[in-house]
């Protein structure tokens, strides 16, 4: 019986594992503090280049 159990078990384990690829969280990505702050700085840089030629 112990050898049938552990054998079922690891069968579940994987098929649990499977499961969880399929279904991918809908949580957004972590973006860093570091990361966030670049796009803020590229984003006002982009603004003052389009304020500038207008």
């Amino acid at each position: 019986m112990n050898r049938r159990k552990k054998i079922i078990k690891k069968l579940q384990k994987k098929d649990k594992k499977a499961n969880a690829k399929l279904h991918k969280s809908s949580k957004p990505v972590y973006v860093s503090k570091a990361e966030r702050e670049k796009l803020v700085e590229q984003v006002s840089s982009v603004e003052e280049d389009g304020a500038t030629l207008k």
